[in-house]
């Protein structure tokens, strides 16, 4: 029965969670996006905050689902724009909730934001030059063509704006982090507070190392001329 009570609550709170992330992209489409596509918006603090509360799968779980619900309603990049989504987010959010979960100090929470804010930077620049180049293309152009075309803009455009946007997304984290969490306590949504448990990689980050892994394969065969 507290089982059953559990994982009921856990759902309702990610749920929860999964509408915060998606009213926030809308609220933040008007925003006028920084160059072409690149656009703003506070919803990976969300999806840290999760990570933070349940663990990294947590947030992959958010992740996927508010991209999903994304790309059915606003987005105009299809899946494309679904899979740059759900890639950027977890590459911030879930090295941070990993990290946080073996440290639950702040010291642990500002760590660990900053390695997500990293990696999201450092994976984004991979994605970008081998998927961007699919989406942006015009029916004249090759994929090779726009792709020149992108890797003169990943050092100038792309790799300034993730760290610029993580590191934005890193300080909401910080801010909102004790509201939401102290308001679900006190809703008997959340547990209180436990010592971390130490010595267990959990899924979610083992998925997050195959992310990156395939960053890279996709990387060398970008480089390569295979795709």
């Amino acid at each position: 029965m507290q089982k059953q009570k559990m994982s009921t609550r856990y759902l309702v709170v990610c749920a929860m969670f999964i509408a915060i992330s998606y009213v926030m992209v809308i609220a933040f489409k008007f925003v006028p996006p920084v160059a072409g596509f690149l656009s703003y918006e506070p919803k990976d603090a969300i999806v840290a905050i999760g990570g933070f509360l349940y663990g990294p799968m947590t947030s992959v779980l958010i992740s996927v689902a508010t991209s999903f619900l994304e790309m059915i309603t606003i987005s105009e990049t299809g899946l494309y724009g679904l899979l740059m989504n759900v890639v950027s987010t977890c590459a911030f959010a879930v090295p941070a909730a990993w990290f946080y979960k073996k440290h639950k100090t702040m010291g642990g929470a500002v760590i660990g934001l900053l390695i997500g804010v990293v990696t999201m930077a450092a994976c984004m620049v991979a994605w970008n030059y081998v998927i961007t180049p699919f989406y942006m293309k015009s029916p004249n152009q090759t994929v090779s063509e726009v792709r020149t075309m992108v890797s003169g803009m990943l050092a100038t455009v792309f790799l300034p704006f993730n760290l610029v946007k993580g590191g934005l997304n890193a300080g909401v984290t910080m801010l909102l982090y004790k509201p939401i969490v102290n308001a679900l306590r006190a809703a008997k949504l959340a547990e209180p507070s436990q010592s971390s448990k130490k010595g267990k990689f959990s899924l979610g980050f083992l998925l997050f190392t195959l992310a990156v892994l395939s960053t890279f394969i996709l990387l060398l065969l970008a480089l390569l001329g295979k795709i």
